[in-house]
């Protein structure tokens, strides 16, 4: 239903205006407001890939949404009856099952459920619960609005925002899904309107990264493949070093690791052999071509890398740039590089002087393409203006402890709730909540954005999407959270799922 937000003093253009001109980026058509997230597949691979490399470190490394804290755990209000501002609606599940009535209480999970992950204005690597709808090109999400919109630090969608079905301990068992584009009601984009606090996110097609076979490739090949890959300094003996070098195809590839007793010389000395020293961009570029000391070796080796090892070497060259003197760039394609620059200098050989060759490898099958959402875990069905005090089954990854500092739940595998919801709408002041829908239930953050399924069927895990969950309150006052509350799904609902769920996405690959 439709609500007026005045602001006390009158302030609403102004408040209005401001909150626009934040959004920057976004766009609104009537109640739908649309905001870009990874805008090209180079962006949402270097996303996944920021998520996934080290085993899943960052994915490992994150926690649970926090947005509410103990003050905000307070009791809610009764608001009165629903009011249904369009005919009762809904949209089937992927494959329009049959619904069946369950009421058995062996749950069995649903395949949609996940969690997104992504990094607020903090920085902060953050998680909350998810899962698949319905949608034209099966590449749709809900969750919760303030785990999409960055109510906290006011800075638009969520940062490197991606969503793992199936999610455990680092494991992607169905890949990982870099949203692109984010719809979200006008009031919470612009006021932050809890009652309002929704989200759809169209994804790209998952990715899956690791593995991958390595290949080895000339230098040739080495430079032009776009993909990860790497060079590797293998020990040969002395006999295939001189034949190295006397093959023009592969001379700049072999080169010398003096001995201890190796003395200097030029290129020219009987027996001369040549070593490779690594040195900055600059100091290549006026290197002379040819043969001698200070002359360039060969053409620069370029490594493509993850993020992290990115950011290790870049943070390594800040403390000793002679030891650490290689460029780290970032290409067009998203794609973090390392190159490598070398000059030539000869010695006279001893004893104990190591031959080595550079061999490339390119990795093949490192990144892969998932397929769709929902062709990979189906997708829940949704629906809107349905009478309340009906049964629903709310699914989400639990983590906080509440207030009084008991921790029930660890965030590693999900949890549920079942009963009837509210009869009437509910509200709170201390959240400016005026049209929820509550459920006893006593999971905490982290589940929020999990969600509330009507007509749940046992046996295909499918149900209708009729809310998320948003707070987390303690109407006892005893210091542990209770109730759980989503906001009324309506017609203005139902317009934000049609318009994100008519949108394509695409592939990353």
């Amino acid at each position: 239903m439709k609500r007026i937000l005045i602001p006390a003093g009158g302030a609403i253009l102004a408040t209005g205006l401001l909150a626009a001109g934040l959004a920057g980026t976004a766009s609104a058509a009537g109640d739908v407001a649309t905001d870009p997230m990874a805008k090209s597949a180079a962006d949402a691979k270097a996303i996944a890939q920021y998520w996934a490399e080290s085993n899943g470190a960052a994915l490992k490394a994150a926690t649970e949404s926090n947005v509410w804290d103990k003050s905000d755990v307070a009791k809610l209000q009764s608001k009165g009856g629903y009011s249904a501002d369009t005919k009762p609606g809904s949209a089937s599940p992927i494959g329009q099952e049959k619904k069946t009535t369950v009421k058995v209480q062996n749950v069995n999970l649903p395949k949609t459920i996940g969690k997104v992950f992504f990094v607020n204005s903090k920085g902060e690597k953050k998680w909350c619960s998810a899962t698949s709808v319905q949608s034209k090109y099966r590449n749709l999400v809900a969750t919760a609005g303030h785990c999409v919109y960055d109510t906290a630090g006011n800075t638009d969608v969520m940062s490197k925002w991606v969503f793992v079905p199936g999610y455990y301990q680092g494991k992607t068992p169905w890949g990982i899904y870099v949203g692109k584009q984010a719809f979200t009601h006008y009031d919470f984009d612009v006021y932050e309107d809890y009652d309002r606090d929704y989200a759809f996110v169209t994804v790209y097609n998952g990715i899956q990264l690791g593995g991958g076979t390595a290949k080895q490739v000339s230098k040739a090949e080495f430079d032009k493949y776009q993909g990860v890959k790497d060079a590797k300094d293998v020990e040969i003996s002395r006999a295939e070093f001189r034949q190295c070098k006397l093959d023009p195809t592969s001379t700049t590839a072999c080169w010398v690791k003096r001995g201890s007793k190796a003395e200097p010389t030029g290129p020219d000395y009987p027996g001369a052999e040549v070593a490779k020293i690594e040195v900055s961009e600059a100091t290549y570029k006026d290197a002379k071509v040819g043969k001698g000391n200070g002359f360039k070796f060969g053409e620069p080796v370029t490594e493509i890398v993850t993020d992290t090892q990115a950011a290790a070497y870049k943070k390594a060259k800040e403390a000793d740039a002679k030891k650490y003197p290689a460029t780290v760039e970032q290409d067009a394609r998203g794609n973090w590089t390392i190159t490598h620059f070398y000059v030539q200098q000869w010695y006279k050989p001893a004893t104990d002087t190591k031959f080595y060759k550079t061999v490339f490898y390119i990795i093949e099958g490192f990144a892969k393409d998932a397929g769709r959402l929902g062709d990979n875990v189906g997708g829940q069905g949704v629906s809107w203006n349905q009478p309340t005090g009906k049964y629903v089954r709310v699914f989400g990854y639990p983590a906080a402890a509440h207030p009084d500092g008991n921790k029930n739940f660890t965030g590693i595998t999900p949890k549920w709730c079942y009963g009837k919801t509210s009869k009437k709408l509910v509200g709170s002041a201390a959240k400016k909540i005026e049209e929820h829908v509550a459920l006893k239930c006593s999971m905490t953050e982290g589940a929020d954005g999990g969600p509330w399924l009507l007509n749940y069927s046992n046996t295909k895990r499918l149900g209708y999407v009729n809310g998320v969950t948003s707070t987390f309150n303690d109407q006892d006052g005893n210091g542990r959270v209770d109730y759980i509350s989503s906001p009324y799904f309506d017609g203005e609902t139902a317009a934000i799922y049609k318009a994100a769920s008519n949108v394509w996405s695409g592939k990353i690959l």
